[in-house]
């Protein structure tokens, strides 16, 4: 299993976002205001994109924080 914790910023705030691989597929959690907010994907940015779904209106500038390393589809 692959773990990542990493948090990601933009203007007005930041997110703490947690990253695991599980049997190929990708697991993240990212803490909001109302709790939680998970995704997952067979990709890690897009299972990171998909728990940051309750920043919508940021979601875009949070990813550009996304370590590099992750930046692969």
């Amino acid at each position: 299993m692959t773990k990542h914790t990493f948090r990601l910023v933009c203007s007005k705030f930041w997110v703490d976002v947690r990253l695991h691989q599980i049997q190929g597929r990708w697991l993240a959690s990212a803490d909001t205001p109302g709790g939680p907010s998970v995704g997952l994907a067979w990709f890690p940015l897009d299972a990171v994109e998909a728990a940051l779904e309750p920043f919508e209106g940021a979601r875009e500038e949070l990813l550009q924080s996304t370590p590099l390393e992750l930046r692969w589809r």
